[in-house]
């Protein structure tokens, strides 16, 4: 079914406005885009169409802060994101929309009642083969994870351009495998879309990207953390509530 003028605009302005969050921060934007992309099409065609609107920005973010990669993490982190890959592409699992709310939005409180000595921190040995598991298997499963990654850096004393840099070397490659397992799991892909609304996708994206990068140069690293931990709480909350009105709406029904 083709979408109208108005769901078009929604997502137009959802695109753009989470480039610039995910450029700024490297996470909240792509919850805000899934949130608003599932009001519209099916689980398998948003996640599809999510994670190819993410590799255009995340690439283009990458491309932005390449020289501040940490590299170390990357390689490790890849290498556990491919066990993950490997194992649910044999499950092939897909969940429900109220699932996928509810998963995003707890595992950052869930991550604060952790001892310190489990503290996620991206820099601590293992710590990014771990953490390409767990984040693999939830973007799988989930579909955006940008809060509870971020958790992981925001624990570790790096910049804010590392971080930004490294993890969206990373997201790009989680993307990209969101898109190749969602769809192998689809027979067709109606994505209710025409064809120029793809390309009107890409260039939202990259503009939203473009001006981040603009704001990120002016903003302090303490400014950084503060605003992070802000979008961190306030977005998970807001996920948690609605992945619990999807689970009464579906008792009621």
């Amino acid at each position: 079914m083709m979408l109208d003028a108005t769901a078009l605009a929604t997502m137009g302005a959802a695109i753009f406005g989470a480039s610039v969050l995910s450029g700024i921060f490297g996470m909240a934007g792509g919850l805000i885009l899934l949130g608003v992309l599932l009001l519209y099409v099916d689980v398998v065609p948003g996640m599809v169409l999510f994670g190819a609107i993410q590799v255009t920005a995340g690439s283009y973010r990458a491309a932005l802060w390449m020289k501040h990669v940490r590299w170390d993490i990357v390689w490790r982190y890849l290498l556990g994101a491919t066990v993950a890959f490997v194992i649910m592409r044999w499950v092939r699992f897909v969940p429900d929309k109220a699932f996928i709310y509810i998963a995003l939005g707890i595992m950052p409180f869930a991550a604060e009642l952790l001892p310190r000595s489990l503290t996620p921190d991206i820099t601590r040995p293992g710590v990014p083969f771990f953490c390409g598991i767990l984040l693999q298997s939830m973007q799988l499963m989930a579909g955006a994870t940008g809060v509870v990654f971020d958790m992981f850096f925001q624990k570790a004393m790096l910049d804010r351009k590392t971080i930004i840099g490294t993890k969206s070397i990373v997201q790009v490659a989680g993307h990209a495998m969101r898109v190749g397992y969602f769809a192998s799991l689809a027979a067709t892909l109606d994505f209710g879309l025409p064809w120029w609304a793809f390309a009107g996708a890409i260039v939202l994206a990259i503009a939203g990207t473009q001006i981040a990068g603009m704001i990120l140069e002016r903003m302090s690293d303490a400014g950084f953390r503060s605003w992070s931990w802000r979008l961190i709480y306030s977005v998970s909350g807001l996920y948690v509530l609605r992945g619990l009105w999807l689970m009464t709406e579906g008792w009621r029904g």
